[in-house]
């Protein structure tokens, strides 16, 4: 079966998460992406657990290529190899990929059929153009951090490099829909994503409140500010989860269960206004009730009948539930050393693609040899190369002799 981007080639000049992830979801569709990076490795390579983490998760299956882009002969393999591409994908600093002649005005110019697509912080036409973009930058200016925590408290971050994530995916939507219109057309296109814009646009429910109302979020916790019970935690025996049953059917229903049908007769909580007005009172009702439950027994009783709620899980129990593993986002890959490890996969699922790659990260320069012979390099052209520190090729053998660091 044919899957739905193979014979694409994409070159990925990214690094950490935005553009590496955007290119590993098309290559995970059938895309041959090459990833490249300096002969010293990309800057997740040298910031030990979390980097690694990064590269398993963000740059299996792609070949890999290290290649020395400050000098000249190292640009001209890059436009040999954008040269035979369909996408670009890149998030370095901006203007490096200018200052290397490889930005996508130039590369648009020789090449219009080509899909180009930039990933910065805070877009490509505003003062702060030429910043450099991390994920908690974009969580702060954008509001997220204004609206996130307690409100008595200081603002909070999300727990994950949430932004730099979602950038991915809206990276690889908007490529797949300019490289539909180059197969309609002939002809490529400039895609811009940047994190700023991403995080803003997470927030829509509360940009269009903010929109109509001018009135400004605030931090609430869990919970939502105008419904109630709405994402409110309950404590049980052995944990926790979270409820929302804000309709006042809904209300009426999670109040039977619990054996208090009263209190949806209770004229502090008889309508969602009221209820949100008396939440401490309703939430020290509820969680009595459900402190004298185990989770399990809580969701068994709400889940069966209708009652939105989820056990709030620790990342263990989350890799243990038998929904996560029957959706098989965890899968066994090997690397360039033959060792296996679990990792996870793309968050959807395809006809065309019954199962995702097995093969993780690459290593540094691990295939920079077979990409360069693709090219029409011989051994001792490749062997030159590397001498004169152009490129970096790796050596399967001696990998395997070196030991594992560690941690």
């Amino acid at each position: 079966m044919t899957k739905p981007l193979e014979g694409v080639r994409v070159i990925d000049f990214g690094q950490f998460i935005a553009a590496p992830a955007a290119a590993q979801l098309l290559g995970d569709m059938g895309a041959d992406v090459i990833k490249i990076e300096p002969v010293n490795g990309e800057a997740a390579r040298v910031i030990g657990v979390p980097g690694q983490a990064m590269l398993n998760a963000y740059s299996r299956n792609k070949r890999g290529v290290a290649l020395d882009l400050k000098h000249s002969r190292g640009r001209r393999i890059a436009r040999e190899l954008i040269a035979d591409a369909d996408i670009v994908i890149q998030n370095l600093r901006p203007g490096v990929m200018e200052s290397f002649g490889l930005g996508p005005r130039t590369v648009r110019a020789e090449r219009p059929e080509i899909v180009y697509a930039t990933v910065s912080g805070f877009g490509l036409h505003g003062p702060s153009r030429l910043r450099a973009g991390l994920d908690i930058a974009a969580q702060a200016e954008s509001g997220i951090m204004w609206v996130t925590g307690e409100p008595d408290r200081e603002p909070q971050k999300v727990g994950f490099q949430v932004v730099d994530s979602t950038t991915a995916y809206v990276c690889a939507q908007a490529v797949l829909g300019a490289y539909v219109r180059r197969l309609r057309t002939g002809q490529g296109d400039e895609v811009e994503v940047s994190l700023l814009e991403v995080a803003v646009h997470l927030q829509a429910p509360n940009w269009g409140t903010y929109l109509l109302t001018g009135k400004e979020p605030i931090r609430t916790g869990n919970g939502q500010p105008a419904l109630a019970p709405a994402a409110d935690v309950m404590p049980t025996r052995d944990g926790a989860l979270v409820v929302s049953a804000y309709s006042d059917a809904h209300f009426a229903r999670l109040c039977l269960l619990l054996g208090r049908p009263e209190l949806a007769k209770d004229e502090r909580f008889a309508t969602n206004g009221a209820r949100v007005r008396n939440r401490p009172a309703m939430l020290a009702e509820l969680r009595t009730e459900f402190a004298a439950m185990t989770t399990d027994k809580a969701m068994g009783l709400l889940a069966s009948n209708g009652v939105v709620a989820g056990r709030i899980n620790s990342y263990g129990q989350a890799m243990a539930s038998p929904d996560v593993e029957a959706s098989g986002i965890f899968i066994n890959v090997t690397d360039a050393a033959g060792q296996e490890s679990t990792t996870l996969g793309s968050p959807w699922h395809l006809g065309s693609v019954p199962e995702l790659p097995g093969s993780g990260a690459p290593a540094l320069g691990q295939h920079t040899a077979e990409v360069l012979t693709e090219l029409g390099y011989g051994p001792a052209a490749i062997h030159e190369l590397e001498q004169a520190g152009i490129v970096r090729t790796f050596d399967v053998a001696q990998s395997k002799a070196t030991p594992v660091p560690q941690h």
